[in-house]
C-alpha cells in the first residue's frame, strides 16, 4: 500500500486539475441524489388530488392543525401532572412523546410554510403541468450531470497519463544509471515489463482511485445524506449488515492483491521466454526447436492462464457479494419500511423509529436513494480487481526505482587529470559473484598513447579487465587509475568523455546512418560526420550502396548491414567522437577479409596519440600493438613484444601457433 500511495503523491502534484475533478465530482454527486429524490415531490404533489397551490396551502392547514391538537394534548397532559392525577411516571414519558411530536409537526409545518411561496411563484397550478416542469428539470440536471462526469473522467485521465508519462521518464533515467551488473542480473524482458505491464497497471488503479473511488462514495454520500434526512434511524435499520459487506470486501482485496502480484511474475516470466525465442530464432529454425519452443510456452501461458482465473474467482466473488449484501440491504428497507407505513406505524419491536409516520412519495423516495446507493457499490466492487492490480504493481515499480546504483559519482569528484594520463591498474581484483574470481591482483601500468593487445583463452577476464576503464564495473579489490587519480574520485561522464569502444557486438540503433555515426557526439557538423566516415572507409559504400545514403535506416541492431559495414559505422563513430582511450573488443572477429583490411588501414592511423587496449585473437591485429599482455584464469601471465613472448610464454606459443599463425 505504501508504494502505491507513492504513485497516488506523483499523480496528485497536479493540484488544481485534481480540484477541477474533485467539483466535477461533487456536482454529479449532487444532482445525482436530487435526481433520485424528484421521486418525492412527484408523487405527493403532481399525484395528489389537489392542485399544487392548494395542496401547499393544504399542508399548511394540516401542520397548523397537527400542532394545535399536539398542543391541546399537551396542555391536558401538564394539567394532569399540576393536579397530580394519574401515574407521574406514564404522564412525565407521555409528556416527552407528544413534545417530539410537536416538534416534529412544528418542523413540518415551518418547511410547508417556507415552500409555500416557492410552490406559487415557480409550479403552475396544474399536475400535468407540474409533471412536465418536473420532467423537464430531471432532464437538464441530468444533461449538466454527464456533461459534469465527461470533464471528470477527462480531468483524471490527463492528470494520470501525465503522472504514467512523469514515472516511465523516471524509470528509465533510474535504470540507465545502473550498473552493468544490473542488466546482467534483472532480464532485459523483465525491465520491459515493468515500463508496459507494472506501470499501466499502477495508473490504472490510480485512475480507478481518484476517478471512481472518489465519484462514487460521493454519489453514496448524497444519497444517504437524502434518506437520513427522510428518516435517519430507518437507515440505521437498513445498514445493520453493511459491516458485513466491509469485512468481506476487505479480505477479498488482500486475496486479490496476492492474486495480481502473481499473476504480474509470471508475465515477467512469459515475457522472458518471447524474448530469449525471438532473439534466438536463427538456433530454434536451424535445430528444427520449434515444437519444444511452442510447449515451453504453453506451459508458461497454462501457469498464467491458472493464476489469471484465481484473480478473476475472487473478483467474481467480490461482486457477487456486494450485489447480494447491497439487495439484503435494499430488502429490509422495504419490508421495514412498508411494515411501518402499512401499520402507520412509528416503532418496530417497541424502538421509535421516527417522530410520524411516513407517506407514501417519502418511503418511494428512500427507496430510490437506497437503490442509489447499491448502485455506486456495485461499481466500486466492479474495479476492485484494478484497485488491487494497481497496488502489486506499485510494488513491483517501486523495486527497480529504490534499487541504488553501486557505481555512483563521487560527492566532491575531482578535475580531470593531465592531457596524457597514464592508465593504471593496481592490484586490481574483480568478481561478479562471491567465491567466483574474474581478476586477481592484476598490475598493469599503460603510458599514455600506447598500444596494449590483451590476449588469452576465452573467459579469462580479457573483457572484464577493459570493462574497468569507462568504469561499467569497479574493482573489488585494487584501483583502476589515470594520471595517478582513482578513477573512482573522478565524475563518471569525464571518465567515459575520453574513452571510445568498438566492440564484436556491433551496438547500432534502428535509427539512420548519420544519428548512429553522431551517437555520442550530437553537436558533430555534417562534415565532421562524413569526414569520419570517409577515414573508416564508410563513405563510399554509404553513399553508393545504401538505398537513401546517410538518411537510410539501418534497422534493428544494424541487421540491414553487413558485419563489415557495420563495425565501419561503429568505428566512424569512434574517430568522430575522438577519444584519448580507445577499447576495441574483437572489433574484427566477426567480419569478412577485405573489410578486415580496410579497418586495419583506418586503425594504423587512429591508434596513433592514444591508448589503446585491444582485445584480439587475429595476428593482423596483433601487430598494431606495442606491447602484448597474455591472461589465463583472471591473472597476467606474461607481457612483452611478439618475438619476447613466442620466445619465453608457453601459453602465448600455443595460442600463436593454434590461432593467431592461421589468421596471420
Amino acid at each position: 500500500m505504501r508504494n502505491f500511495l507513492r504513485v497516488v503523491r506523483l499523480t496528485l502534484a497536479r493540484r488544481y486539475t485534481f480540484a477541477a475533478a474533485l467539483l466535477c465530482s461533487l456536482g454529479v454527486a449532487v444532482l445525482w441524489g436530487a435526481n433520485l429524490g424528484l421521486i418525492k415531490p412527484i408523487v405527493e404533489i403532481v399525484f395528489s388530488e389537489k392542485p399544487p397551490h392548494d395542496y401547499a396551502d393544504s399542508k399548511i392547514k394540516a401542520g397548523q392543525e397537527k400542532v394545535a391538537g399536539f398542543q391541546k394534548e399537551l396542555d391536558a397532559v401538564d394539567l394532569a401532572l399540576a393536579r397530580g392525577q394519574g401515574n407521574p411516571k406514564d404522564l412525565a414519558r407521555q409528556r416527552t412523546s407528544l413534545d417530539n411530536k410537536r416538534y416534529a409537526a412544528q418542523k413540518e409545518l415551518e418547511a410547508a410554510q417556507f415552500l409555500q411561496p416557492i410552490v406559487k411563484r415557480y409550479l403552475p397550478n396544474d399536475s400535468f403541468a407540474t409533471l412536465a416542469l418536473f420532467v423537464g428539470f430531471l432532464l437538464v440536471a441530468t444533461f449538466i450531470k454527464d456533461s459534469l462526469l465527461v470533464c471528470n473522467l477527462m480531468l483524471i485521465e490527463r492528470m494520470t497519463q501525465l503522472a504514467l508519462l512523469d514515472m516511465r521518464k523516471t524509470l528509465f533515467r533510474k535504470i540507465l544509471k545502473m550498473e552493468m551488473a544490473h542488466f546482467g542480473n534483472d532480464h532485459t524482458s523483465h525491465l520491459m515489463h515493468r515500463f508496459t505491464g507494472d506501470i499501466n497497471c499502477s495508473f490504472n488503479g490510480v485512475n480507478v482511485l481518484l476517478g471512481r473511488m472518489i465519484l462514487e462514495p460521493l454519489k453514496m454520500v448524497a444519497c444517504l445524506v437524502g434518506a437520513a434526512l427522510i428518516c435517519w434511524r430507518l437507515l440505521i435499520v437498513s445498514l445493520l449488515i453493511a459491516p458485513l459487506a466491509v469485512w468481506i470486501i476487505a479480505r477479498l482485496s488482500q486475496s486479490l492483491k496476492k492474486a495480481n502480484r502473481r499473476a504480474m511474475e509470471e508475465m515477467g516470466k512469459l515475457y522472458e521466454q518471447l524474448s530469449e525465442t525471438f532473439s534466438g530464432i536463427y538456433a530454434v529454425k536451424a535445430f528444427g526447436m520449434e515444437r519444444h519452443e511452442r510447449r515451453r510456452f504453453h506451459q508458461r501461458g497454462k501457469s498464467y492462464f491458472r493464476k489469471a482465473l484465481r484473480i478473476m474467482f475472487y473478483n467474481a466473488l467480490g461482486r457477487a457479494s456486494a450485489e447480494f449484501l447491497g439487495t439484503v440491504i435494499i430488502c429490509t428497507a422495504i419490508v421495514t419500511g412498508a411494515y411501518l407505513v402499512i401499520n402507520q406505524q412509528i416503532t418496530l419491536l417497541g424502538i421509535p423509529i421516527m417522530d410520524r409516520p411516513l407517506g407514501l412519495g417519502s418511503l418511494l423516495a428512500f427507496y430510490a436513494l437506497l437503490v442509489g446507493v447499491s448502485d455506486p457499490a456495485r461499481k466500486m466492487s466492479e474495479v476492485l480487481n484494478t484497485l488491487q492490480r494497481g497496488m502489486a504493481a506499485a510494488d513491483r515499480l517501486y523495486e527497480a526505482l529504490d534499487r541504488e546504483p553501486k557505481i555512483v559519482d563521487p560527492p566532491h569528484p575531482r578535475p580531470l587529470p593531465s592531457l596524457r594520463p597514464d592508465l593504471v591498474f593496481e592490484n586490481v581484483s574483480f568478481h561478479y559473484q562471491a567465491g567466483h574470481q574474474v581478476l586477481a591482483d592484476i598490475n598493469l601500468t599503460i603510458p599514455f598513447g600506447e598500444t596494449v593487445a590483451i590476449v588469452g583463452p576465452n573467459g579469462c577476464g580479457k573483457t572484464t579487465l577493459a570493462n574497468l576503464l569507462p568504469r561499467f564495473y569497479d574493482p573489488v579489490a585494487g584501483a583502476v587509475k589515470l594520471g595517478g587519480i582513482d578513477l573512482r574520485e573522478l565524475r563518471i561522464r569525464d571518465i567515459r568523455s575520453l574513452t571510445g569502444l568498438v566492440a564484436q557486438q556491433a551496438m547500432l540503433f534502428d535509427d539512420t546512418v548519420w544519428n548512429n555515426i553522431r551517437y555520442g557526439s550530437p553537436q558533430a557538423t555534417a562534415g565532421e560526420v562524413i569526414a569520419a566516415a570517409e577515414k573508416a572507409y564508410a563513405h563510399k559504400f554509404i553513399t553508393e550502396k545504401l538505398p537513401h545514403g546517410y538518411e537510410t535506416t539501418v534497422g534493428e541492431r544494424g541487421g540491414r548491414l553487413s558485419g563489415g559495414q557495420r563495425q565501419r559505422i561503429l568505428l566512424a563513430r569512434a574517430i568522430l567522437r575522438d577519444p584519448k582511450f580507445l577499447i576495441l573488443d574483437e572489433a574484427t572477429s566477426q567480419i569478412d577479409l577485405e573489410s578486415e583490411q580496410l579497418i586495419h588501414k583506418v586503425l594504423e592511423q587512429f591508434i596513433r596519440g592514444r591508448t589503446t587496449l585491444m582485445i584480439t585473437h587475429r595476428m593482423s591485429s596483433i601487430v598494431l600493438a606495442d606491447k602484448i599482455v597474455v591472461m589465463d584464469l583472471g591473472r597476467i601471465v606474461d607481457a612483452g613484444t611478439h618475438n619476447e613472448l613466442v620466445r619465453r610464454c608457453d601459453l602465448y606459443g600455443r595460442l600463436y601457433y593454434l590461432g593467431f599463425k592461421e589468421t596471420a
